[in-house]
């Protein structure tokens, strides 16, 4: 498999390095090991990056992101242990996005019921992730009651170099006033 790449918004030092915390003391070794909310899915995103100028072009025109990371949640599906994040804003830059790049297929999460939010832990072979969410319960509750806040101003360009690499920012686009 090629590198693949996301769009997506980071959180600052304190919520990264808390989070950074939890997955060293449970020995979580994942593509998640930067934290991040992706606003844009890898699907349509290939490696020859013709689809960036579009990109740079709807991140440019949209204002900064406000965001609200919340308690962790385990998907339905058993693919992760995440952070809630609230953030109409980040569902319309994701559907912004879609509407510029148009990807040839996307994946089932990505459209209007897109569910923002900050993984925490992939799923994998002998991870109990029912387990690790109770130890993320009490590594993160206090954002069941008082979500972090914060407002992005740039948008990651994200880059994982293949199959059990990690996605790492390679550059930061500036969001724009809000002219979209």
């Amino acid at each position: 498999m090629s590198p693949s790449c996301l769009l997506a918004v980071l959180p600052g030092p304190d919520m990264t390095s808390r989070v950074t915390a939890f997955r060293r003391a449970h020995g979580l070794q994942d593509a998640a090991a930067v934290s991040h909310v992706t606003v844009k899915a890898r699907s349509g995103l290939d490696a020859d990056l013709a689809w960036a100028g579009a990109a740079r072009r709807v991140v440019a025109a949209f204002p900064p992101v406000a965001l609200g990371i919340g308690g962790p949640r385990l998907f339905r599906n058993g693919t992760a242990l995440y952070l809630q994040v609230a953030s109409p804003d980040a569902v319309r830059l994701h559907l912004a996005l879609l509407e510029a790049l148009q990807p040839a297929q996307r994946f089932g999460y990505e459209g209007p019921q897109m569910t923002p939010h900050l993984s925490v832990a992939l799923a994998r072979r002998g991870l109990d992730l029912g387990a690790l969410l109770l130890e993320a319960r009490a590594a993160f509750g206090d954002l069941e009651q008082q979500p972090l806040t914060f407002t992005a101003h740039e948008v990651a360009l994200m880059r994982k170099p293949g199959p059990g690499g990690v996605y790492q920012p390679v550059e930061t686009w500036p969001l724009g006033k809000g002219d979209s």
